[in-house]
């Protein structure tokens, strides 16, 4: 029996559907059940429960001796959202619990960190935990999520085997929900559909050009992979970066969605809202050389195909992972 917290929202549901293709079908889906704009997420999901998140410790009371695997990635992840108290109850909190579960009946774990974490780079993009406590993230999401590998770190009782992730900006299938939290892609899409362009922020740096903010942009297709590849053996316990170890452009992200759809390009640049202006990252890169170096071998979507299959395979069929 495998947990899924975060099972109605994006990468939980592809994650539920990763598992699903591999026919691990005894699956416990957390999440909050009564939003209906999400219930195509899980709705063809194969599970043997779904349980609300606020029921989930109750439920594991009765269970933990089932349960096989963790993955927790449950959260709230809007950049935007100011109080930290929301950070506090359902990144930070709930997470204590998850582990002090894990950790107390054997379980092993994997949970979501976030490449917000890094802040403005000034340390860089390295995953070497000694540099944790260095990190100045620049929103309440990402102090939420450095908060917690900080706490993880100092942990004198851990799972059997544990994994943390800090995902660097994740796109694909099953983000129809997230509005102004969506990718770029997704959003790029609709706007062509719309008016036929996409619109893309203004620098507010000199040595960046409109449109050339740099990001490491990364499939949910691969992300689910490297979560597959912890959960079908142990591997050793840490907290890793999880993104293609390349920056690349927003201008050729939007030029990849115009390829996919067989149109010329036509990029108009609008400024940046004011309330993330202060706190934009201009450039991510992951450094991926640990998660290399423990033998992860598979290769990653470049940006061009990645957003060439979510375009045609996913956007244009508006079909769901």
């Amino acid at each position: 029996m495998i947990v899924v917290t975060g099972a109605a929202g994006f990468i939980g549901s592809c994650m539920a559907a990763k598992l699903n293709s591999l026919n691990y079908n005894d699956l416990i889906l957390v999440d909050d059940f009564t939003k209906e704009y999400k219930k195509v997420n899980w709705e063809t999901k194969r599970y043997s429960e779904l349980v609300p998140r606020e029921h989930f410790f109750s439920w594991a009371d009765q269970n933990a001796q089932k349960i096989d695997f963790i993955i927790h990635l449950g959260a709230r992840t809007d950049t935007t959202e100011k109080s930290e108290a929301i950070f506090e109850e359902l990144n930070i909190d709930y997470s204590r619990r998850v582990w002090y579960l894990a950790s107390q009946k054997g379980i092993p774990l994997i949970y979501a960190s976030s490449a917000a974490t890094y802040g403005d780079g000034k340390y860089g993009y390295s995953d070497d935990v000694k540099k944790i406590e260095l990190l100045h993230p620049l929103n309440p999401y990402g102090r939420s999520k450095n908060d917690f590998d900080k706490w993880v770190l100092k942990q004198p009782h851990t799972p059997p085997c544990w994994a943390g992730f800090k995902f660097f900006n994740v796109y694909g299938p099953n983000e129809y929900h997230k509005a102004r939290m969506a990718s770029v892609v997704f959003h790029s899409f609709n706007q062509i559909n719309e008016n036929g362009k996409i619109q893309l922020f203004r620098s507010y740096r000199p040595n960046f050009k409109d449109g050339e903010q740099l990001r490491d942009f990364f499939y949910v297709k691969d992300l689910v992979n490297v979560l597959m590849w912890f959960i079908d053996k142990p591997r050793p316990s840490s907290i890793y970066n999880l993104g293609t170890g390349f920056a690349r452009p927003f201008t050729v992200l939007a030029n990849s969605v115009f390829k996919t759809l067989k149109l010329h390009e036509n990029i108009q640049f609008i400024d940046m809202p004011e309330d993330i202006r202060d706190t934009y990252q201009y450039y991510t890169q992951a450094d991926m050389k640990k998660l290399k170096a423990i033998g992860y071998k598979k290769p990653f979507h470049t940006l061009e195909n990645g957003v060439g299959d979510y375009v045609s395979k996913f956007l244009l069929k508006q079909k769901v992972m």
